[in-house]
């Protein structure tokens, strides 16, 4: 962190660290004008970002800004190609910048272990490693452009 980033963290009382932590409606986090720090938006897409023209609702009800929609993770990750996965996420983060969006809310990071689970395709495979590899790939790329990601479902999931 820088310093000035340290000095505002250390500059804020409980009550507005707290503040930072709830956020403001669904998909930004709250502001704290005073202390120079700004509202962020954060959107669902580790396939395609999932961001709302005007109502925000946690639903997906309202219409949704036009979007690439890339493969689900377990068919990107089938391809085995880590560089492949690296590109998805520069193009997601691109994605971000045009949409204002400043943290993605993927990828789901969870283990396939049961063929039951009705989210498997936003997981990348029932193996660990081969997971990570993909998952970091795609994070890298998102993060190389500015754009922060919240990696998904993989504790008490």
């Amino acid at each position: 962190m820088d310093t000035k980033s340290t000095d505002i963290v250390r500059s804020l009382t409980l009550e507005e660290k707290a503040r930072l932590c709830s956020g403001d409606g669904y998909w930004h986090t709250a502001a704290l004008p005073l202390k120079g720090v700004p509202a962020i938006m954060m959107t669902d897409g580790p396939h395609g970002l999932r961001k709302q023209q005007e109502a925000e609702d946690h639903l997906g009800l309202s219409a949704s800004e036009p979007a690439t929609c890339f493969p689900a993770a377990c068919a990107m990750a089938n391809s085995w190609n880590v560089e492949l996965m690296h590109e998805v996420g520069g193009a997601l983060g691109e994605e971000c910048l045009a949409q204002g969006v400043s943290v993605l809310l993927g990828p789901g990071i969870n283990m396939k272990r049961s063929p039951l689970c009705g989210r498997n395709f936003e997981y990348f495979s029932e193996d660990p490693h081969h997971t990570a590899h993909m998952a970091s790939a795609l994070v890298r790329g998102v993060q190389e452009r500015g754009i922060g990601c919240a990696v998904k479902h993989f504790a008490l999931n």
